[in-house]
């Protein structure tokens, strides 16, 4: 029997480049508005002797470096599939979100390192200048957390970039909380007491994000979509199939599902009309648009690939 293998690419992907187009523009937006602050706040934090300040715009740095990276990364992943990468550059978009959930781990690292130092020997803070840069980073961050948020904001890559500019924000709360309780009891250890709280909510995050982008690296089967529920599936909508094995699914970045399975027709059924309802039931119950199904043939022990 011929192969054939028909999918509606161009229904897949017709929303594709308005929305990957929005999502750049976004995180250009966002990069430059971040990398401004980061270099007022280091001189804020220097000139004010803040630890809070410092950390956030250590803070702020690889959150530039995020954005850049992300924005990178769309540039890359826009490009067509050639005959080395045969599913193009999508994954490009799932290594930045790893890259940027690594990037948090380290800045936490070196933020519960200053704070620790701090505790040791207490430096002097220069309240007033500290609350002025602290309240300007959180209005920034919150402008750059708005932008990233509209829209597409489920995408791994966004969703990285917003994690980092949340934990900025954070930064800056803890930053401007430091600087009030400075200013009216001149209690120091408040500045590395807040770094360290800043550092625990970010590394939460982190590992939330990590899991996810090493998840779809790892070729894991998305959230909700196992091989055993989808054969639980297809054996119950589908009575004309005898025999569903070998399933495997997995995404090549965030909202893009692929799988493949071997399904045996039951003596007497067309085993194209078959392959047809189990790409339906796929398509609509667990929106996996590209699937590829083999017919197994019984009698020969042998398989035929029909989509």
């Amino acid at each position: 029997m011929g192969h054939s293998h028909h999918h509606d690419h161009d229904h897949e992907h017709s929303h594709a480049p308005e929305v990957n187009s929005d999502n750049q523009r976004k995180v250009l937006l966002a990069f430059w508005l971040t990398f401004a602050f980061m270099l007022a706040e280091v001189v804020g934090g220097l000139w004010s002797g803040s630890l809070a300040l410092l950390a956030d715009a250590g803070h702020m740095l690889t959150d530039s470096a995020a954005l850049a990276l992300a924005y990178f990364a769309f540039r890359i992943g826009k490009r067509d599939a050639d005959s080395k990468r045969t599913f193009g550059y999508m994954r490009f978009e799932v290594i930045a979100g790893f890259i940027n959930a690594i990037t948090l781990f380290v800045i936490v690292i070196w933020i519960l390192h200053e704070a620790w130092q701090r505790f040791q020997s207490p430096a002097p803070v220069l309240a007033g200048p500290m609350l002025g840069v602290a309240v300007a980073g959180l209005l920034t961050n919150i402008v750059v957390f708005w932008i990233l948020i509209r829209g597409d904001s489920e995408h791994v890559n966004i969703k990285g970039a917003a994690l980092h500019v949340m934990g900025d924000l954070l930064g800056s709360i803890g930053a401007i909380v430091a600087a009030a309780v400075i200013y009216f009891t001149n209690w120091t250890p408040i500045d590395p007491i807040l770094s360290v709280v800043v550092a625990l909510l970010i590394l939460r995050s982190a590992w939330k994000l990590l899991k996810k982008s090493a998840h779809i690296l790892l070729e894991g089967a998305p959230e909700g979509v196992t091989p055993s529920r989808i054969a639980d599936h297809l054996y119950e909508q589908i009575p004309t199939i005898d025999s569903v094995h070998h399933i495997h699914v997995w995404s090549i970045t965030s909202g893009k599902v692929l799988a493949t399975m071997h399904v045996k027709p039951k003596a007497g059924e067309d085993p194209k009309t078959v392959v047809r309802a189990v790409e339906r039931e796929l398509s609509e119950t667990f929106a996996i648009e590209h699937a590829t199904v083999a017919v197994d043939w019984s009698e020969e022990g042998d398989s035929c690939s029909l989509s």
